[in-house]
């Protein structure tokens, strides 16, 4: 039930009105991402990667500023929202968090904190192209692809001990009321270590090709279910490849495969996932009222 008013309540705040046929939807996702979502070592459960996630997001804030317009913030919460939602994962702790910056990059923490920045937001034309971009990093903490890569980096004693508790009220995590805040009461050595992955910048390095490959089309199926243009995520990208700034605003180009890469790999995927959607929305005007 409460899961129902919750998904009720966002869809009127920030969903698109929904015209799809969920049963082929998600037959696509099946026959195309067909890896299951990742489980862990059973030394690891869900509660010790939300608390890694938490450590890490409260580092990566502490270091990054949140962007001043809460509006904004509440907004990317509740497209976020929405569509995590329609993902294997939904009872995560979903929050989205928009930094004040110019570069252009985006973020998946494990557990479910997404990290945005406002300058790829600025580069956007519409809320479907923003919902491919965070149903794409929704992916990645779907199948935990982050942590699986942080995981293979540490001894499996490590994971034995790891805390959950992140409880001092020191950085902000989302927007409105979907945000909470997280802080220094966590263990010091999940802190230490969300910390060190910080500073040796892991999130800075790219992911293997297949799982961004994956992560494009499971964040495409996870856009179509949520009643998007599917193509969203692909108006993103071109705007990528199109885009001639340098220096520290190209910063996603360092972490993903090329655009162009990315694009010739979904023109082959597309297909499947377009003929399930009746009427896809791109809400152009809402995006526009949102983010300035």
């Amino acid at each position: 039930m409460k899961r129902l008013v919750i998904a009720v309540a966002l869809s009127c705040a920030a969903a698109p009105a929904l015209a799809i046929d969920f049963g082929k939807i998600i037959d696509v996702g099946r026959q195309v991402v067909t890896q299951p979502a990742a489980t862990g070592s059973k030394e690891f459960s869900q509660e010790d990667e939300i608390g890694l996630g938490d450590a890490l997001t409260a580092s990566f804030l502490g270091a990054s500023p949140l962007h001043p317009d809460a509006n904004l913030q509440r907004y990317v919460n509740r497209v976020g929202r929405w569509i995590a939602l329609h993902s294997d994962r939904p009872d995560l702790p979903w929050t989205f968090s928009v930094i004040d910056t110019e570069t252009i990059n985006a973020f998946a923490m494990p557990g479910g904190s997404i990290i945005v920045s406002s300058g790829l937001l600025k580069r956007l034309g519409n809320e479907a192209e923003l919902a491919g971009v965070l149903a794409h990093e929704i992916a990645h903490v779907v199948k935990k692809h982050q942590l699986k890569a942080i995981q293979s980096g540490m001894q499996a004693d490590f994971w034995k001990g790891i805390g959950t508790s992140v409880a001092a009220d020191q950085v902000k995590i989302g927007g409105g009321t979907v945000g909470r805040t997280v802080g220094n009461a966590a263990k010091p050595y999940l802190l230490d270590a969300a910390g060190n992955l910080i500073k040796d910048g892991f999130f800075l390095r790219p992911l293997d090709r297949g799982l961004e490959s994956e992560a494009d089309h499971l964040g495409v199926v996870l856009a179509a279910r949520s009643g998007y243009d599917p193509y969203g995520l692909a108006g993103a990208l071109q705007m990528l490849a199109q885009y001639k700034g340098g220096g520290d605003a190209a910063s996603v180009f360092s972490t993903h495969p090329s655009p162009t890469d990315r694009l010739a790999d979904l023109e082959k995927f597309m297909p499947a996932v377009e003929s399930a959607v009746r009427q896809p929305q791109l809400l152009e005007a809402r995006f526009k009222q949102n983010v300035k």
